[in-house]
């Protein structure tokens, strides 16, 4: 398999004191990760967890302390490294007085552009973050939404294969979030393999491929997402009401949860391993069985389990 991004021992320490080394922060340690060709990974942890300082690392806008690093198979050190790469960081500085034409115009002559090719670029970037109603407005009259689907479109000048996003829903309402998730889709559609950071779990499920859980500067999980979230966290039994206190006891005992009534209609959270009994009981106390739900795990379970053990 080819791997966009990959780490091994990759760490980061932060030092107080450089001329006799006294330790104060170890925001990345030991960090071996794999980014695959074309998929949408994202790298998920708390605020202060290393997500940005990582980020930094690839780019090489923070040295290691240590450990090793390559994009594209080439090592991070060498500047051909970032040439496919395109990103977004999670607090871009914008030329408020410059129209979203005229940004997008600079980012491309940084990138020595020019001529036809710059504009067209510059109109299909537009076209794509569904700006084109605002082509010739200042970003100083730019919501947050509009000012991050811009920040997006200079990330792409460079038709990098690689698009790197520090929070790029951070701060969003839910339609600015829809948006952005919704380019993030379209650049795997296009084949990009895509990096970004957060700590909106929901966003994550709904676009990823794979996820990476870093807390506290550890890696503590990675994998596909259909991995992560493959096992059942157990079933949801529903079922007519049943009168007999007795029977409904067993029921609640052996689930380990507590009986839920809406109407004629009771339901009850079980384990795999007492599914049968319970279901056997229901028939005893004369309840008819309507429905057995299994209950996926989230990636909020996942992470608060991580949470959990770190």
């Amino acid at each position: 398999m080819e791997f966009v991004i990959q780490t091994k021992g990759l760490t980061k320490i932060f030092f107080k004191n450089k001329l006799v080394k006294k330790e104060e922060t170890r925001a990345v340690v030991n960090l071996d990760l794999q980014v695959a060709n074309g998929e949408v990974f994202g790298f998920l942890g708390p605020n202060g967890a290393g997500k940005s300082t990582t980020i930094k690392m690839l780019l090489r806008l923070l040295f290691p302390t240590s450990g090793k690093a390559w994009l594209f198979g080439t090592p991070i050190e060498q500047p051909e490294a970032r040439r496919k790469v395109g990103f977004l960081p999670e607090n871009p500085y914008f030329y408020d007085y410059l129209t979203a034409a005229e940004f997008l115009f600079l980012n491309g002559r940084l990138y020595g552009m020019g001529g036809t090719e710059l504009k067209n670029r510059v109109d299909e970037l537009i076209e794509f973050v569904g700006l084109e109603e605002h082509r010739n407005s200042r970003l100083r009259k730019f919501s947050k939404g509009m000012l991050q689907r811009i920040g997006l479109a200079q990330a792409l000048v460079n038709d990098p294969e690689l698009v790197i996003l520090d929070e790029p829903t951070s701060g969003l309402d839910p339609l600015g979030r829809k948006m952005v998730l919704d380019l993030i889709l379209k650049l795997k559609e296009q084949g990009k393999t895509v990096f970004f950071s957060t700590h909106i779990l929901p966003d994550a499920e709904v676009v990823c491929d794979s996820v990476g859980i870093i807390i506290n500067g550890e890696l503590r999980k990675s994998g596909k997402l259909s991995d992560l979230l493959g096992k059942t966290k157990g079933y949801q039994i529903e079922f007519t009401r049943i009168t007999d206190q007795k029977i409904l006891k067993r029921i609640e005992r052996l689930s380990k949860s507590q009986i839920e009534v809406n109407e004629d209609v009771m339901s009850v959270e079980a384990s795999e391993d007492e599914l049968y009994n319970i279901v056997e009981i229901i028939r005893i106390g004369d309840g008819k069985l309507l429905r057995i739900t299994p209950q996926k795990r989230t990636l909020e379970d996942v992470f608060i389990e991580e949470v959990k053990e770190a």
